[in-house]
């Protein structure tokens, strides 16, 4: 199915794609957004995300301005959002299947593209938009479902997932944070995910970065600056014997900077996370540790994977290029819920019992692929 022929006849100038969602949908939009700059390489391209979630699109190159809206406001700040946005471009298209991204298209596009959710509630909701699809929120993955959006548009799918970039004046900051490693090879650790029921164990973190210090990699800690973060994060870190081959630089770095260190690493281990996904697009030997989460819609694109169809399957561990995506144990996995009780500070009994030697083992096998020629 293509768009209608009045669209493609008059090649848009000005195209909106939004997405306000988390950092990981925004991330897993890019190869729709790459997708339209190869086919309508003079148009700009603007990307509204949430306030908070811009990072994402650090220097992006396919983006030319990135709009960030708070995800609470009063009522009249909603009117004068859509205002400011009226009919600004020629084509308005999301990948979400959400009411707030489908009003944000109805206001600014001319033309509006998306997804809906099959069944009677949201029929009235094709209204805001000229042209649907069926939103699969189960058997398609994320990249592949936004792609989707191209074949309705009739243009080339682009499965690149373009991750953060350095800001220019960062680097020299991020070369000094690394300098106490002196030139040293390490991998990156990201420890903590946003919700508790994502989350692996201290101890078996603990086994995994000894075991890599026996290896010889030091080992460098990311992640946010929250207080509950910085305070899990360095809980671990003194945990361990005192080694001048970790380095914990949490709480300290962009976005672009992350990125930019896991480029530079050998080996990322981390939750299902926005990070984690960063680090399958760098193509850097990447281990995803995943639990509830559902790997087909949710397991990180792998670097250079060029298909429509999953990497993932449903249940077991697998390694698809450059990632090697780890499933906790249990006949209940994936369950699709927030953890064993239900919330997302609850506790996932399949994580907890995702073994250190598991994670040691797939990481041996990515460090050996990895390894120079002799």
């Amino acid at each position: 199915m293509q768009l209608d022929s009045r669209i493609i006849k008059e090649t848009p100038r000005r195209i909106l794609l939004a997405c306000p969602q988390r950092i990981g949908d925004v991330l897993l939009a890019t190869p729709l957004a790459r997708s339209l700059k190869h086919a309508w390489p003079k148009a700009d391209i603007d990307m509204l995300v949430f306030q908070g979630t811009e990072g994402a699109l650090a220097e992006n190159p396919d983006i030319a301005e990135v709009i960030g809206v708070p995800r609470r406001a009063a009522f009249a700040a909603r009117i004068a959002e859509l205002r400011a946005l009226w009919r600004r471009y020629d084509l308005a298209l999301t990948p979400l299947a959400t009411d707030r991204a489908r009003f944000y298209c109805w206001a600014a596009g001319r033309w509006r593209v998306g997804p809906i959710n099959a069944g009677v509630k949201d029929r009235a909701k094709t209204l805001l938009l000229n042209q649907t699809l069926n939103f699969d929120d189960l058997d398609t993955h994320t990249v592949a479902m936004g792609l989707r959006l191209a074949e309705i548009l009739g243009i080339e799918p682009c499965y690149e997932v373009v991750p953060p970039r350095i800001a220019p004046g960062d680097m020299d900051a991020l070369l000094a944070r690394l300098g106490p490693l002196a030139g040293h090879p390490f991998a990156v650790l990201h420890l903590y995910p946003k919700f508790t029921y994502k989350m692996w164990t201290p101890a078996a973190w603990v086994t995994l970065i000894q075991w890599l210090h026996q290896r010889g990699l030091a080992v460098v800690f990311t992640g946010g600056a929250e207080p509950a973060e910085l305070a899990y994060i360095d809980a671990i870190a003194r945990a361990l014997p005192d080694n001048p081959l970790t380095l914990n630089l949490a709480g300290t770095l962009t976005l672009g900077a992350t990125a930019e260190l896991i480029r530079r690493a050998r080996l990322y281990v981390g939750p299902d996370t926005a990070v984690t996904h960063i680090a399958a697009a760098t193509g850097t030997p990447t281990v995803a540790l995943f639990g509830p989460s559902n790997p087909v819609k949710w397991g990180p694109w792998p670097h250079g994977w060029t298909s429509g169809t999953s990497p993932w399957q449903r249940r077991g561990s697998h390694r698809r290029g450059n990632v090697f995506l780890l499933q906790g144990p249990g006949d209940c996995v994936p369950c699709m819920l927030e953890g064993c009780q239900r919330n997302i500070q609850s506790k996932s009994e399949c994580l907890e019992q995702l073994s250190a030697r598991t994670v040691i083992e797939a990481t041996e096998t990515l460090l050996a692929d990895a390894a120079p020629a002799a």
